[in-house]
C-alpha cells in the first residue's frame, strides 16, 4: 500500500502535468543549492522547477496520460520545469542556463501532447517569443494592407491619365 505522502505528491505531480503547457526534464546532478535558485529565477514567472523522485515521477506521468517515450525521459536525477504560459521563454531560460552550467541536461520534454528530445527543446528555445511573433505578423499583415491601398488607389489616378492621353490623342488627329 502507497504512504499518504507519497500518494499526495503523485497526485500533486499528476496534476502539475495536466494543467501545464508544457513539461521540460533535466539532469541537475552537480548544481549547487545556489545554482539551482538562479536556475528557478531565470526560468520567469511562467515556470516552476522542482526536483522529483523517478519512480513518482513516471506514476504521475502514466496518470496524466503522458506516452511512453514521455517516461523513458525519467532515468537518473530529474528535474521538470513545468510551464504555464510560453513554452519558449522556459525553453530559452533552460538553454541559457545549460551554456553557463554544464551540470545542467536537457533531456527532452513533453509539449502539447508531444514528447519532444533534446534538439527539439533546443530549437524551440531558438524561436523568437509570442509577442515578438505576433507583432512581426502584424507588421507583415500592415504592409499588405498598405500595397493594396496603394494599388487601389494608384487605379483611378490610371485611369484618369489614360483618358487624358486617348484626349490629347484625338485632339492632334482633328
Amino acid at each position: 500500500m502507497a504512504r499518504p505522502d507519497k500518494a499526495a505528491a503523485v497526485a500533486e505531480l499528476s496534476e502539475e502535468f495536466k494543467s501545464s503547457q508544457g513539461a521540460v526534464l533535466a539532469e541537475y546532478r552537480g548544481l549547487s543549492v545556489a545554482q539551482m535558485q538562479n536556475l528557478r529565477r531565470s526560468l520567469g514567472q511562467n515556470a516552476r522547477f522542482r526536483v522529483v523522485k523517478n519512480t513518482l515521477g513516471k506514476i504521475a506521468a502514466k496518470e496524466a496520460e503522458l506516452d511512453e517515450e514521455a517516461l523513458e525521459l525519467f532515468e537518473g536525477p530529474s528535474a521538470i520545469a513545468f510551464v504555464r504560459g510560453d513554452v519558449v521563454e522556459a525553453a530559452k531560460g533552460l538553454r541559457d542556463f545549460a551554456k553557463d552550467n554544464p551540470p545542467l541536461v536537457i533531456k527532452g520534454g513533453y509539449i502539447d501532447g508531444k514528447t519532444m528530445g533534446p534538439e527539439e527543446i533546443t530549437k524551440l528555445a531558438d524561436l523568437e517569443s509570442r509577442e515578438v511573433l505576433l507583432a512581426k505578423l502584424a507588421g507583415v499583415l500592415k504592409s499588405k494592407q498598405g500595397q493594396a491601398a496603394a494599388t487601389f488607389q494608384a487605379l483611378p489616378t490610371k485611369l484618369a491619365r489614360l483618358a487624358q492621353a486617348l484626349h490629347e490623342k484625338k485632339s492632334d488627329e482633328a
